[in-house]
């Protein structure tokens, strides 16, 4: 399947660029491979750069902010160089997603109203910089995809998804941004909390797992929340059960939160919870950095390095 970006062209110089994905569906830490196509007008064009970004729609760190378009990851493929007039000049690149990227396909359904695209920026001497823009579909790495099943085959319905701007304290991002998922609680559950919320972030090695647990007093207008926080390798997904390991991370976070509460006379406050999950052969490595390496199948592209 190749997709191709809307071509742009820019009035004074009559250059116009395309960029074609080979694959447009892809996973973190593969790369996208594609090719972009400049085409000059009657006069030879001097370009400055050329360069790639993956772009979202993201809620700003302000609440009361709109919603608004972020570049979260850029990377350079050409650097100075003329398009002669009426002749073209192509870039072929294999763009690494990072490990963090937004995941927007679950299912081979786009997931709630996620989007990813990627931009084609072009900088045109004098000042003129103009980009053609193309989507690109994130599927979900082995882990993540037994997890978002799991938590389906628990009951829990998932009410809404979204990108947040960013740090999340105490955990180690390379991205400005993270996603979030929200789900109604399955009524396996139902009771000690209300609302549950998945936060994934990733690396070439694991997932850190984020289980943000809120209970809502409709009633009193007091909101309880807390945090547990697990890990899990890519390394030997496939041979896990997946249901009972979510099952056990939801009791644990439960179990926390609940007491969490009850100490707290229901008080409105926030705790953080860490809970390491590993797979009992797999040795611990110390902080974030998992060990290991991942294997991840290509859905489009090649293993990748994305940082």
């Amino acid at each position: 399947m190749r997709l191709t970006g809307v071509s742009r062209e820019s009035g004074w110089t009559g250059l116009s660029v395309s960029t074609t994905l080979t694959n447009p569906s892809t996973r973190p830490g593969l790369r996208l491979p594609g090719r972009v196509t400049l085409t000059a007008g009657p006069d030879d064009v001097p370009v400055r750069h050329v360069r790639l970004g993956l772009v979202a729609t993201a809620e700003a760190d302000d609440p009361g902010a709109p919603r608004r378009l972020v570049q979260y990851h850029q990377v350079p493929i050409g650097g100075r160089f003329v398009v002669p007039a009426g002749r073209r000049r192509a870039i072929d690149f294999a763009l690494p997603l990072p490990w963090e990227t937004p995941v927007t396909i679950f299912g081979g359904a786009p997931l709630m109203s996620l989007r990813t695209g990627l931009r084609t920026e072009v900088s045109v001497d004098p000042d003129l910089d103009q980009g053609a823009m193309v989507p690109v579909f994130v599927h979900p790495l082995p882990t993540q995809q037994h997890i978002l099943a799991a938590l389906d085959t628990l009951g829990f319905l998932m009410r809404q998804a979204g990108l947040a701007q960013g740090r999340l304290p105490g955990v180690e991002q390379a991205l400005p941004l993270h996603q979030r998922l929200g789900y109604w609680v399955a009524p396996l559950y139902a009771g000690p909390i209300t609302e549950l919320e998945v936060i994934f972030v990733a690396n070439s090695a694991g997932l850190e797992v984020l289980l943000w647990l809120d209970h809502r007093l409709s009633l009193t207008g007091i909101s309880h929340q807390s945090i547990s926080r697990f890990r899990i390798w890519h390394a030997g997904a496939d041979q896990r059960d997946w249901v009972a390991l979510v099952d056990g991370w939801l009791r644990v976070a439960i179990n926390r939160h609940a007491t969490a509460a009850s100490n707290a006379h229901w008080s409105a406050r926030v705790t953080e919870s860490a809970h390491v999950s590993r797979h009992p052969d797999e040795p611990v490595a110390p902080g974030y950095g998992l060990g290991g390496t991942a294997g991840s199948g290509g859905i489009g592209g090649g293993g990748g390095d994305g940082t």
